[in-house]
């Protein structure tokens, strides 16, 4: 009897001691757990939404979404529909709306114009980062932005830069559906850095833009109230360098320029996404 009081009187201070050890665990862990919270947390990264310009698709987006997925970016390239500022604007506002968390909205050339509508009010959306693209304020267009200063190929006559197809689902018949002239399209986008056999590939799969999408004006901008950075091809001879400068001034975005094409995150990934990655980090 008096061995197994003894041996109780054991197991208890093992039990005891084994308690404190274990307290002695979780009061290290709280500590830890204190000391971290008194950091800031990093913050999550923002989804990136690139949106693709007229006479192109979202390929035209593959080696910068590489590098910014790479990066441990999350990366959507939703389809720009070329029917319309207003209802592409509308388009990509209903799948801004499905994304959860911040977002840095991209847009290339005409879609410029798009997410410059379709940002407006959006809390989610932090950064808006324009590439060789239209930046309008409200009542611009295509037209009026591509014309207000010289060089820009699109400002010749429209016959010598476009092919007119129909377009069956518009009751517009004006609305036609453009595209640009295979003869004409290495010239507008590219330069001697992207071989032609690749200016063919990329002129042969082109989408075309409805007329409509010219002359439609834009709506309040939200870069008044959303942060913006640009990146400027100074080769560019779609949108004139000089009037990229202008626009980039007047929304007060970061910029940068680079000695590229109109597109230049064909053949300067890198510097594209470096500052599509400077908009995400000081926006975070």
């Amino acid at each position: 009897m008096k061995m197994s009081l003894r041996r109780r009187v054991i197991s208890v201070g093992v039990a005891i001691g084994a308690l404190t050890l274990v307290g002695a665990g979780i009061g290290t862990a709280q500590a830890s757990t204190n000391h971290v919270g008194q950091s800031r947390p990093a913050a999550a990264k923002p989804t990136v939404v690139l949106v693709h310009g007229a006479w192109a698709d979202g390929s035209s987006w593959d080696k910068v979404a590489a590098k910014l997925q790479h990066d441990g970016y999350r990366v959507v390239t939703p389809p720009n529909l070329l029917s319309g500022v207003e209802k592409d604007a509308k388009n990509l506002r209903a799948y801004l709306d499905t994304i959860s968390g911040p977002i840095v909205l991209v847009g290339h050339s005409y879609g410029g114009m798009v997410i410059t509508n379709a940002a407006l009010g959006d809390e989610q959306v932090k950064a808006l980062v324009y590439v060789d693209a239209y930046i309008p304020d409200q009542h611009d267009s295509v037209y009026s932005l591509t014309s207000a200063l010289p060089g820009s190929v699109f400002a010749a006559e429209a016959s010598t830069v476009f092919d007119v197809v129909a377009n069956p689902n518009d009751e517009d018949p004006h609305n036609v559906n453009l595209y640009v002239k295979p003869s004409v399209y290495g010239t507008a986008f590219a330069d001697k850095s992207i071989p032609a056999k690749d200016v063919a590939v990329l002129a042969s799969r082109q989408r075309p833009l409805a007329y409509n999408a010219l002359t439609e004006e834009a709506t309040e901008p939200a870069w008044r109230t959303i942060p913006s950075w640009s990146v400027i091809g100074k080769q560019d001879a779609v949108i004139p360098a000089a009037q990229q400068v202008v626009m980039s001034k007047r929304a007060k975005a970061h910029t940068i320029e680079i000695n590229a094409p109109h597109l230049s995150m064909v053949t300067d990934a890198g510097a594209v996404t470096n500052q599509i990655e400077a908009a995400a980090k000081a926006t975070s």
